[in-house]
C-alpha cells in the first residue's frame, strides 16, 4: 500500500454567493462562478501549492461546481505531474434547489438552533448526508492507496462544510466536536500529513466558535 505523505483540502475562493446571497435566486449553486477577490484567493493559494508539491506528482479530486473548477484551474499546476478526477461526492450540501433569500436565511436560523449536522433543508441535504457520502468517498479512496504507483499527495479541492466532515470521518470527531468548528475561509488549506508512527495528523485545527456540549461518554 502507497498512502500519500500528504491530503491536502482545499476550499474554493470566494463565489458570488458568497459575495451576495440574492444570487441564488437567480442562478443554481453548483453554476455560481468565483469573484475577482476569489480568483485572486485561488491564485495565492495555487502559489503555496506549487512550493509544496515541487516536482512530485498529486492526485487530484474536485468538486464538480463550476467555483471548485475554476479554484483548482487558478492553481497552475503542472499538468504532466498531476491526475485530475471530478468527484461528485465532494459537492456543496445541497440546500434545495432555486433558493430565495429571505427563506435561506430563516432556514439557517432554525439549522443554528437544530443543529448543523442534523438540521435537512427542504428538499435538500443535512451534514449527516453530507457525512455519509464523504464516507463513501473515503473508502474509494483508501483503495485507491492499494495502488504502488499512487501519487505521494493527494488534493481535494471541496468546500468549508465538506472540509470539516472530512476530517469529522477521518479522525473519528463527535458530532459535538463537529458543531464547535468553524468553517475555514475561502481558499484556506488543511493538511493530513502522515508520521512516522503511520498515522495522519492535522497540520492545524479547525477555529472553534464555541465549547462542545458533550453528550455522553464519548466526550
Amino acid at each position: 500500500m502507497a498512502r500519500p505523505r500528504r491530503i491536502v483540502l482545499v476550499r474554493h475562493g470566494e463565489s458570488e454567493g458568497n459575495a451576495d446571497d440574492s444570487v441564488y435566486e437567480r442562478k443554481p449553486d453548483h453554476a455560481l462562478s468565483l469573484t475577482d477577490r476569489g480568483w485572486r484567493q485561488a491564485e495565492d493559494t495555487g502559489g503555496r501549492l506549487r512550493t509544496l508539491f515541487g516536482h512530485e506528482r498529486v492526485s487530484v479530486y474536485v468538486s464538480p461546481y463550476r467555483r471548485t473548477h475554476q479554484t483548482l484551474h487558478a492553481f497552475r499546476l503542472d499538468s504532466r505531474l498531476v491526475r485530475v478526477r471530478e468527484e461528485p461526492r465532494l459537492r456543496e450540501q445541497d440546500w434545495g434547489n432555486w433558493q430565495e433569500r429571505d427563506a435561506v436565511r430563516l432556514q439557517k436560523a432554525y439549522r443554528d438552533a437544530y443543529g448543523h449536522f442534523f438540521y435537512r433543508f427542504p428538499q435538500g441535504e443535512s451534514g449527516a448526508d453530507v457525512y455519509d457520502r464523504v464516507g463513501a468517498f473515503l473508502e474509494s479512496l483508501h483503495r485507491s492507496f492499494e495502488s504502488p504507483e499512487h501519487p505521494p499527495n493527494v488534493l481535494l479541492v471541496t468546500h468549508g462544510l465538506t472540509m470539516r466532515l472530512f476530517c469529522m470521518r477521518w479522525f473519528h470527531w463527535t458530532v459535538p466536536e463537529f458543531e464547535s468548528l468553524s468553517n475555514p475561509d475561502n481558499g484556506e488549506t488543511r493538511m493530513l500529513l502522515l508520521g512516522e508512527d503511520g498515522r495522519y495528523t492535522l497540520d492545524r485545527p479547525f477555529e472553534r466558535w464555541c465549547t462542545p456540549e458533550w453528550y455522553g461518554v464519548t466526550g
